[in-house]
């Protein structure tokens, strides 16, 4: 006979390979670290499982698009491994020719996922160490409340850059990027 249950060590052993993947990855922001936080939030009627679902694996350059004075994501190159863990690595590539390096450094399933961005070769490598992006999916009503941060770690001399004249612009980039991603999971919701 043939058991239906799933073997309890194979759920222990990949959350055990994912803590210690996630332990290896030296992380950009620490608690000492003074940054500069930049915060947006959106509701939709679609529920956070499903958000969350349609968001991580989401085609880059179908949502970053141009906001002067930024560059909009054109693709995606050298993604080691499938986005949905912790550990895989890619090259964001931007419409003006520059790129960054990302990391995928925490994932929970439904709820929330995280990434650091370094290696900037545009005008932020001036500006910033890197950057680290988390995306939160919230019950809301019968929907859900998406809030995502991109926390900035400047260089010495540049906080009050970031801090100042940058923030609102970037602001608007990430609100542009934001309700892109809500039309795309809405409509694939509608659709499904």
């Amino acid at each position: 006979m043939i058991s239906d249950k799933k073997p309890t060590w194979s759920k222990e052993t990949t959350d055990s390979q994912e803590r210690a993947v996630a332990q290896a990855i030296p992380l950009l922001i620490g608690p000492a670290d003074n940054t500069v936080p930049i915060t947006v939030q959106r509701r939709t009627s679609v529920a956070p499982a499903n958000a969350f679902r349609l968001i991580v694996p989401i085609d880059l350059s179908s949502v970053f698009h141009r906001v002067a004075p930024f560059p909009g994501v054109k693709g995606v190159a050298n993604q080691t491994e499938v986005w949905d863990h912790v550990g895989p690595t890619r090259n964001p590539q931007f419409d003006d020719g520059s790129q960054a390096d990302e990391q995928l450094t925490n994932y929970t399933d439904g709820t929330s996922f995280a990434y650091q961005l370094t290696g900037f070769t545009n005008v932020l490598s001036r500006l910033a160490v890197g950057v680290r992006g988390e995306w939160n999916f919230n019950p809301d009503g019968d929907g859900t409340l998406i809030r995502w941060t991109y926390e900035f770690k400047p260089l010495p001399g540049r906080r009050w850059i970031l801090a100042g004249p940058f923030a609102p612009l970037w602001r608007r980039y990430m609100v542009a990027a934001i309700e892109r991603c809500l039309e795309a999971i809405e409509s694939e919701e509608s659709n499904s």
